[in-house]
């Protein structure tokens, strides 16, 4: 065979390969395409890059608007104890009494020195009275000279000591009677009532328990006025005001309401660097100590891709979704979340502008399936 004759061969036989190959691609091209399921009942969005509001969730807690710290004033011990925690008391209520037997003592003492003052008060009353008759009547021999000088100035001075000795009777007396008033309010003090009506949250001291002055007992938290304290961090303070509208979300409620704070405590946290931002709540079923959250809106952000949060799949560390091609069928591609906003979350890498994703019966859909 001549060598143009062998090379004219060679690509006859190229030809008939390429053709076999060809036709061979296309047969299994119909049989996948015969294959893949196709999945009806789904949503398609085309995602778009748009602007991006930029939210700050802060996280709070729960608390009475009006609570009291209930302490001793005086030092003793417990000995009656009538009240537990949830109990609800109303103001002016007996909590406690205290066993203080050195202010109980010193009430006592006082209420003596009263009598004995008020003794003494009499006794110079008595004296002034003898010494202004005895004055008046060497004032009348000192006029008829039946008397000498010298005896009616001792007269007189006798009755000048006698009202000075009045005077300061009667300001020991008023002295008993304040030091009295002082020690009542001393043994007073070993009754612990309800400074305010609502629900007693703590309790710090047990029957029997020796307690100083200014240590806790209790706290009393008013039912029915709550509100959500939420910590703002500082970076945050210039953009967070009175008004400022927040999404708030009470997870032990599973409530989701939109509130405005009332009120922003104006010294911050040395250890926390935040301020507290108070939003009332008028819930029902609200207790002291629930976690809550609060979203602010601070603007408007850069540009970005926000898809439904059903849209996405995730599986472990992965997160996922259905992007649907040219040809109609649904490819798994891995993406990148970020911040959510409100039901959405951002996309920071994965998607690009105009692609589209199955955000609606993500359940159906399976790797190559056909989108209807």
């Amino acid at each position: 065979m001549s060598s143009s004759s062998y090379c004219l061969a060679l690509c006859l036989m190229a030809a008939l390969s390429v053709a076999g190959c060809s036709a061979k691609k296309h047969e299994a091209d119909k049989k996948e395409s015969a294959a893949a399921p196709v999945v009806k009942g789904t949503t398609v969005e085309t995602v778009r890059s748009a602007a991006i509001a930029e939210t700050q969730e802060l996280v709070g807690t729960v608390r009475a608007r009006t609570s009291a710290a209930v302490s001793v004033r005086i030092p003793g011990t417990i000995s009656v104890l009538r009240v537990r925690e949830g109990e609800r008391v109303r103001k002016g209520q007996l909590l406690a009494q205290l066993d203080a037997q050195e202010n109980l003592a010193a009430a006592a003492m006082a209420t003596a020195g009263i009598d004995e003052a008020r003794r003494a008060l009499d006794e110079a009353l008595t004296r002034k009275k003898l010494a202004d008759a005895t004055f008046e009547r060497y004032r009348q021999l000192f006029t008829e000279q039946a008397v000498t000088r010298q005896e009616f100035d001792t007269r007189q001075t006798e009755q000048e000591l006698a009202g000075q000795g009045v005077a300061r009777a009667e300001a020991r007396l008023k002295q008993a009677q304040e030091g009295s008033r002082a020690a009542a309010a001393m043994a007073d003090y070993t009754r612990i009532v309800a400074p305010i009506s609502g629900v007693v949250t703590s309790k710090q001291g047990d029957l029997g328990a020796s307690v100083f002055p200014g240590q806790p007992l209790m706290t009393i938290e008013a039912e029915g006025d709550y509100q959500l304290e939420l910590a703002v961090p500082e970076s945050l303070t210039a953009r967070v005001r009175p008004g400022t509208v927040a999404q708030v979300k009470l997870d032990a409620l599973n409530a989701n309401f939109t509130g405005r704070i009332a009120e922003i405590v104006p010294s911050a946290d040395p250890a926390s660097r935040t301020f507290i931002a108070k939003i009332a709540l008028v819930q029902k079923g609200l207790k002291s100590g629930m976690f809550g959250r609060g979203t602010i809106d601070l603007g408007t952000g850069a540009n970005g891709i926000l898809l439904p949060k059903k849209a996405l799949l995730e599986r472990g560390a992965l997160t996922s979704v259905w992007v649907m091609g040219n040809d109609g069928r649904a490819r798994l591609r891995l993406v990148k979340p970020g911040r959510a906003v409100g039901d959405r979350v951002e996309i920071l890498s994965g998607l690009s502008d105009g692609e589209r994703v199955v955000i609606g019966g993500v359940e159906k859909v399976s790797e190559g399936a056909k989108i209807e």
